[in-house]
């Protein structure tokens, strides 16, 4: 295939300012959701859907002849530009950034933040442009988000009104989805609907399953992500929150290993505290050997790229970015980097500098996992930095923390521009093009989501880790830093068991999901969404699994429908509530002042 640079209206001045602010709209949601339960969502279809229906109602209203038809390619920079903006949060936001401050109380200003994030997520732009050759032509790898952008935008602009009515369905779940969260914040209290069913049995008189979060919570984000995320997750996320909060949680607290919730305290809050080692041990584990399993094929691709390269036409193997280019941006990202861990967290400058030279090779395996599996490992990549900076300097928190986010945000950026650069190649769009979209993405994202993560989260040592802002991921982060620092005794007695018999549990199943039939492994529990659900409230994981089984059964009955409308609609509900929390927390923060 050959790839038209000269094609006309790619990077125009619309298809870029609609990316940016489409960008700067969608990243709070990643935020938000973020901070909830860990997870994010690929925007580069949402972003694609909302511009189509912006300039298709344009065009309306202006007239045909003043507004130039919304191009598929114009359309492409433009999905690159906003799906870069909002995949920022890899560089830190909901992870190492808060637990840094957790731990140590360091805070970072907009300024230093949007630097710092701009700064580590451009060494994966620069890693991802570099592999394109490798990754997209040479070995074919699938990156299935790409795929599924290019497969639907190509559908909608084929079947003209596909698109009008994807957007309809977006806005609807997201108009739904934003109205129950204003309603709930500003008007009425939505009550969690369950049966209090009290655990007297077991000498708990004042624990109730209703306590221990089995009710279903009024919250149609969860319902959204769990359509997204598919049912073998839900169900995961369902069989954990029984294993933790229904068997696990009663057992803590009735033998004492647990204190009973006093003072306002939550079973939630209470508990999490010995739960969250079981959990996090279980999610580090299965990722790091599943991640063990993709580095034969790493090595392999590596060592055949120069067999293989002979079969591809040179013409376009050389397209895209220059290698002078690229080496002077290598550089100026290194240098950049390095100057920004020294200058903003007082990490050694040849600390430093390891970090980014153990982040150009990281990201290459981010890169191949990704491509495969459609799953870029950020959290097992962040988890190799922060063991590896943990055994050179145990007792240097900012250092283990700061060191990994480098790591994992150029990853995350990196499998980003990948999948991206899959879409357009597909699409016959001009790299330069995208890379650019990608950059403006970059600097729009770490503006607009270092702005939505302060107004959200203005006390991270007071707001998170609590049942209403779980932070899944910063628990991991912090957990990790602080085993290096203080040991295992530090943990809650019996804490260090439990990380075994989750350590195991996380590398059994993870060990059998590989080694069992495609078929056969889909029954197979996910060990991370199994850890997650020790993690979060289980209110969280039954509203997950409902939103997955609501979408199972939609496409059983209404196959079409689905593949068409089930996405979007769910799109619309985790934007529209995550938008709306957003809008809420800056109004409280606006009338308090």
């Amino acid at each position: 295939m050959s790839e038209p640079h000269d094609t006309p209206r790619q990077l125009t001045i619309r298809a870029a300012a609609t990316g940016a602010v489409l960008g700067a709209l969608l990243v709070p949601c990643n935020v938000y959701s973020g901070l909830k339960i860990g997870w994010s969502f690929n925007m580069s279809i949402a972003a694609a859907l909302l511009s189509c229906g912006f300039w298709g109602i344009a065009r309306r209203g202006l007239g045909e002849r003043r507004v130039v038809p919304w191009g598929l390619l114009e359309n492409n920079v433009n999905q690159t530009c906003a799906s870069s903006a909002a995949s920022i949060i890899s560089a830190g936001l909901v992870a190492p950034i808060p637990a840094l401050t957790i731990l140590t109380g360091q805070t970072l200003s907009w300024p230093v933040m949007a630097i710092w994030l701009f700064t580590v997520s451009c060494i994966g732009v620069l890693v991802g442009l570099a592999l394109r050759k490798q990754m997209l032509i040479i070995q074919e790898l699938p990156f299935p988000s790409g795929i599924a952008t290019a497969e639907t935008v190509r559908e909608i602009y084929a079947e003209g009104r596909e698109a009008t009515s994807r957007v309809r369905y977006l806005l609807g779940g997201g108009l739904l989805s934003a109205s129950t969260k204003l309603f709930a914040d500003f008007i009425y209290q939505l009550p969690q609907v369950g049966p209090a069913m009290g655990l007297g049995a077991l000498r708990l008189p004042t624990i109730t399953t209703r306590s221990l979060g089995f009710v279903l919570d009024p919250s149609f984000l969860m319902i959204g992500f769990g359509a997204i995320v598919g049912l073998k997750v839900g169900l995961s996320l369902l069989l954990g929150a029984g294993v933790a909060w229904g068997f696990l949680a009663p057992w803590l607290f009735a033998t004492g290993r647990v204190p009973l919730p006093i003072d306002g305290q939550t079973v939630y809050g209470t508990a999490v505290e010995f739960l969250l080692w079981p959990g996090v041990a279980m999610m580090v584990t299965s990722a790091l050997v599943s991640f063990s399993f993709t580095l034969p094929g790493v090595f392999r691709s590596v060592l055949g790229s120069q067999a293989s390269s002979t079969n591809v036409d040179e013409c376009e193997l050389n397209s895209g970015v220059s290698k002078r280019l690229l080496a002077i941006g290598f550089v100026l990202a290194t240098l950049a980097t390095t100057i920004a861990q020294v200058s903003i967290f007082g990490i050694e400058p040849h600390m430093g500098l390891l970090a980014v030279m153990l982040t150009f090779v990281l990201a290459v395996v981010a890169a191949r996992v990704s491509g495969e599996t459609g799953i870029p490992p950020i959290g097992a990549l962040g988890k190799v930095t922060q063991l590896t900076f943990g055994f050179v300097n145990p007792t240097n928190v900012t250092e283990n923390l700061m060191t990994a986010n480098v790591t994992g945000g150029a990853a995350g950026q990196c499998s980003d521009l990948l999948h991206d650069l899959k879409a357009g190649l597909l699409l016959g769009a001009s790299v330069r093009a995208q890379a650019a979209a990608q950059f403006l993405g970059v600097l729009v994202g770490s503006l607009a989501g270092s702005a939505a993560y302060l107004v959200l989260i203005p006390d991270p040592a007071t707001m998170l880790l609590t049942k209403e802002w779980p932070a899944p991921a910063v628990a991991t982060w912090k957990a990790v830093a602080e085993l290096f620092r203080d040991g295992i005794d530090a943990a809650p007695s019996g804490a260090l068991t439990a990380s075994i018999i989750g350590a195991i549990v996380g590398a059994a199943l993870a060990i059998v999901q590989k080694l069992l039939p495609d078929k056969r492994a889909d029954w197979c529990p996910s060990a991370v969404s199994l850890g997650l659900a020790f993690v979060i409230p289980a209110f969280n994981s039954i509203s997950l699994c409902l939103g997955a089984a609501l979408a199972a059964i939609a496409t059983r009955l209404a196959p079409e429908w689905s593949r068409r409308f089930v996405l979007p609609i769910a799109a619309g509900l985790v934007a529209g509530e995550s938008l709306a929390g957003v809008a809420s927390a800056l109004t409280t923060l606006l009338f308090s002042s």
